[in-house]
């Protein structure tokens, strides 16, 4: 899968975009549903717990070399720099949300719209970290 991939997209950074942009997807629309039954705070929290294992599967099958860790150890890794970017993630949707859109008097699908550009903030720090530590190759001597 991933050779055909590498064949259609050539950037691993390309691919990791496009692969975050359906676990991308995947948050966004699972907050919009979560938030039918739970406040958006907290929605925001379980659906990017959705979209952080979409992510993980398809950031390890289409954009990053085998590391040499176990899956465990990988998810671990990949949950520990999705937890920053979580932080990150609820500050700004919650801020645009809350506080920067009613000041401004914002009022177009607010929270929709403040969750799609907090689900956008963390893009390259996150393949950074990703790169560096989740998939970074381990000494296998």
């Amino acid at each position: 899968m991933r050779e055909r991939a590498t064949a259609i997209v050539a950037s691993p950074f390309l691919r990791f975009v496009i692969s975050g942009g359906i676990a991308a997807a995947v948050n966004i629309v699972s907050r919009i549903a979560l938030s039918q039954i739970m406040p958006f705070s907290a929605a925001i929290v379980l659906a990017y717990l959705a979209g952080m294992t979409t992510a993980y599967i398809l950031m390890k099958l289409f954009v990053f070399d085998q590391s040499g860790s176990s899956v465990r150890q990988e998810y671990i890794r990949f949950g520990l720099v999705n937890l920053v970017s979580l932080l990150q993630v609820w500050l700004v949707s919650v801020g645009l949300a809350r506080w920067f859109f009613p000041l401004i008097n914002y009022t177009w699908n607010a929270d929709t719209t403040a969750h799609i550009i907090g689900v956008l903030s963390p893009v390259i720090t996150s393949y950074l970290a990703h790169k560096s530590f989740t998939f970074a190759r381990t000494d296998q001597s």
